[in-house]
């Protein structure tokens, strides 16, 4: 197991509390039980819980038992263990304070920062894809795409994306699925170039697309591959926000050369 370092502090009151690295440990592991749910499993086990909360099982069982006490989890008549009524709670009350466009335009800027390329967030809507939020890059003389634009589906990366993590069938959307990513080339227009990620919501529901496009001219496919790690985690960043789970195979993958 990883060590933390530790130091004892005084609160105000006279009262102790150990700290790790980065703040409370009795906390910070408490949270690490709880993120350990973080997956498409509704029970976890005691060893599987500890395992992936990379804690011991006497301290992971003591954790669990102090959140159970809160409400947080609740044990099976088995043994396992799932998330209690104020964890949903605490999400219900997420979701009543949540704004699509405060939570996900600072991630797009970020994109487009880093990238130096048009960063979009498009959803599904029938048979096409919608332009929902877009920061354009400092390159664009004037805006390419505006919020509320619509397009085809099969024609740039968004679409496939969307359409691959839908379950469209086909060998081209089960590679898409297997790398967590599209490159397209002049699909949706002769000059148009763009790399996507899928944006999961609550129960791995597919919501939409992360995307950086440009001039294929300027944007070429091994410089959009070479952008797609940074797409995928701003798309990883954004699912966490909106109550999803980027799935775990994705996280782990990497663009391919």
């Amino acid at each position: 197991m990883p060590r933390t370092r530790k130091a004892t502090v005084k609160a105000r009151d006279g009262s102790e509390a150990v700290e790790g690295q980065h703040g409370v440990l009795a906390v910070e592991r408490a949270v690490r039980v709880l993120r350990a749910f973080d997956g498409p499993e509704p029970f976890l086990t005691l060893a599987a819980m500890s395992e992936r909360a990379q804690l011991h099982k006497a301290t992971a069982l003591r954790i669990a038992r102090t959140l159970a006490n809160a409400e947080f989890l609740v044990q099976r008549d088995d043994g396992s263990w799932r998330l209690g009524p104020a964890a949903g709670w605490l999400g219900a009350l997420y979701q009543r304070t949540f704004d699509v466009d405060d939570a996900i335009t600072p991630l797009l800027r970020a994109l487009t920062r880093k990238t130096g390329e048009s960063a979009s967030l498009f959803v599904r809507e029938g048979d096409v894809r919608t332009c929902l939020l877009r920061v354009e890059s400092a390159s664009e003389e004037r805006a390419v795409v505006h919020p509320g634009t619509s397009f085809p589906l099969a024609k740039g990366a968004p679409g496939r994306v969307i359409l691959a993590f839908s379950g469209q069938p086909g060998t081209l959307y089960e590679e898409i699925r297997r790398r967590g990513y599209h490159v397209a080339m002049r699909e949706r227009a002769a000059e148009a170039a763009s790399v996507a990620a899928p944006v999961f919501g609550a129960n791995w529901q597919l919501l939409g697309a992360i995307s950086i496009s440009g001039p294929a001219s300027r944007l070429t496919e091994a410089r959009l591959r070479a952008h797609a790690g940074a797409v995928m985690q701003t798309a990883r960043r954004a699912s966490q926000l909106l109550g999803g789970t980027f799935v775990r195979s994705l996280a782990r993958a990497r663009p391919a050369p």
